[in-house]
């Protein structure tokens, strides 16, 4: 009896000996691991002070400096800025479990519904269901091919305006009308609305849309430096705050009136008209919801916050995207000439064009590839590490927030002959021809890749 006990205090002692060196070997070889170039900080602040409004401009400023993998520290948060397509493949491809998350600051914590949200879920089990969910039901060809007509008819009347504008020789407000055309489509994609006013569900969405676009994109202070977490000095809470419950009141009446009208529809065996027709997204999701199997159980906070995450991500991208388009056809006539040419001989004088033709264009195509390469919709991807990372031989510490700048890749002409030149032409000859904007080709990433 005494023989087994002590060797069991000798296994012990032997075991956490083992441990130890084994410890100390492990954070001896983290030692040698270098770590990205920094440039001199400041204390607090940090690297703050070398920011500009437009950080993606000052992150290709900085990199053209001191290299393409960037280390800054913005007041207690730790930034790496990757600027090049093999080492954007590093982090989002072959490390891409690790980073497969993302920052979450105050203002998008209050207002998606803290836990709820879909685009900044963490990599878990709600993440892969939604995933699913809209890939295979929302986002499915068949989903997409019900609401076609949608989408034809709010481009026809969107054409229409424009026509009866010109003839009248009046200007026309394209930021406006190209947000208009985006809201409709999604609002009623979503909801089934559409504006008709300015006192309109559809328009009191659009402009909450663009509160909560400006809000998440805004410095906040307290994200930033540690010991004003606790504090508003800016006031963000309170607007966040305000935001989030004028949007959840909307939302609340929209579902409440959508729950009657099928609670109605079942009672009267649905037949009447208004159940006649295409299911929206949020019928898709209130269906999910009363599925007590479901592997996830979807509630009332998550189905307000996919909408919102879906009217955030799909309105100002999708309408700011189309007109920088426009600007660089105006700018460029030849380009514009070119386009007209093929959707003539493609198309044809006696009709409009529609989605079916999309494969039959290949010029339309380029000039897409050329607008996103030039003016991405989201000029950096941003992920967040969960763990320790060693990339390039460089050791990425966990909790770093990972920014891919794509817009500097496009404009780099290391990647791109006259980068700053708008030539559709270069994906239509020579390597460039292969590059797709899917997530496959790391030089141009304007939707990001893998399984974000």
């Amino acid at each position: 009896m005494i023989f087994q006990f002590v060797l069991l205090i000798l296994i012990v002692f032997h075991s956490a000996f083992l441990l130890k060196l084994l410890f100390e070997r492990k954070n001896k070889q983290k030692v040698h691991l270098k770590h990205p170039p920094s440039p001199p900080a400041i204390p607090i602040i940090g690297h703050l002070h070398l920011l500009k409004p437009l950080i993606h401009q000052a992150f290709r400023d900085l990199s053209n400096r001191y290299g393409p993998l960037l280390c800054l520290r913005i007041g207690s948060v730790r930034f790496v800025v990757v600027s090049t397509p093999s080492l954007a493949k590093e982090f989002l491809k072959t490390n891409e479990l690790t980073y497969s998350s993302r920052k979450m600051n105050m203002a998008i914590n209050m207002v998606t519904y803290h836990n709820a949200t879909f685009a900044f879920a963490p990599y878990d089990t709600y993440w892969k269901f939604m995933k699913k969910l809209s890939t295979t039901e929302l986002l499915g060809n068949r989903t997409l091919g019900h609401f076609l007509p949608i989408r034809t008819r709010e481009l026809h009347q969107f054409i229409r305006i424009l026509f009866d504008k010109s003839n009248a020789k009046e200007s026309v407000n394209l930021t406006e009308a190209l947000l208009r055309l985006s809201n409709n489509i999604i609002s009623q994609m979503m909801l089934s609305i559409k504006s008709s006013g300015t006192d309109s569900q559809a328009e009191q969405a659009r402009a909450l849309v663009r509160e909560v676009t400006q809000i998440f994109g805004e410095f906040n202070v307290s994200d930033f430096i540690g010991f004003c977490k606790k504090l508003d000095l800016q006031g963000f809470r309170k607007r966040a705050l305000d935001i989030h419950k004028r949007y959840d009141a909307l939302l609340e009446n929209i579902i409440c009136d959508r729950e009657e009208s099928r609670r109605k529809s079942k009672v009267e065996g649905c037949e009447d008209g208004d159940h006649q027709r295409v299911m929206d997204f949020l019928d898709i999701l209130l269906d999910v919801a009363d599925q007590k199997e479901c592997e996830v159980q979807l509630t009332r906070n998550h189905v307000k916050s996919l909408i919102l995450d879906y009217f955030t991500a799909a309105t100002d991208t999708t309408a700011i995207t189309v007109e920088w388009a426009i600007s660089e056809l105006l700018n460029h006539p030849k380009v514009l000439k070119k386009a007209q040419e093929e959707v003539d001989k493609v198309i044809g004088n006696e009709r409009l064009v529609c989605e079916a033709d999309s494969p039959n264009l290949p010029y339309i195509h380029a000039i897409i590839k050329e607008t996103m390469r030039l003016h991405p919709p989201i000029p950096m991807i941003m992920r967040k590490g969960i763990e320790d990372c060693v990339v390039n031989g460089n050791m990425i510490p966990k909790g770093s927030i990972v920014c891919v700048n794509i817009w500097a890749m496009g404009r780099d002409p290391n990647i791109w002959e006259n980068p700053l030149e708008f030539r559709p032409e270069r994906f239509l000859e020579g390597k460039e021809s292969t590059i797709d904007i899917k997530g496959h080709h790391f030089e141009l990433l304007p939707f990001g890749c893998g399984r974000r």
